[in-house]
């Protein structure tokens, strides 16, 4: 396997993360402050909570949001960029610039 080949798999796999449907508008949502479940969906409301709960999840699994379950009563859980998950943030910015210029 050649350098090439894997820099390619690594492309790949990073436009396959942000191209699914919401990726970009939760991750732009969460830029900022850390937000619970409901908040983001109140920022996004043509997306679906079943919907919503696979991205936050996939999210979670690659290393790109962080959960953190509060423990106060009622227990609730807050989502936040981890560093990974914000310098995607950054790089998804100059494409927002680009679409409020553009589009």
């Amino acid at each position: 396997m050649h350098q090439e080949d894997v820099i390619c798999n690594e492309v790949e796999l990073a436009y396959e993360i942000i191209g699914k449907k919401w990726v970009c508008l939760i991750i732009s949502s969460l830029m900022d402050v850390p937000k619970r479940f409901s908040e983001i969906n109140c920022l996004i409301p043509d997306l679906s909570k079943r919907v919503l709960t696979e991205r936050l999840k996939e999210l979670e699994d690659y290393g790109i949001i962080f959960r953190n379950v509060i423990t106060d009563r009622p227990i609730r859980s807050e989502y936040s960029l981890t560093r990974k998950g914000h310098d995607l943030g950054v790089a998804l910015q100059t494409v927002e610039a680009w679409g409020k210029k553009w589009l």
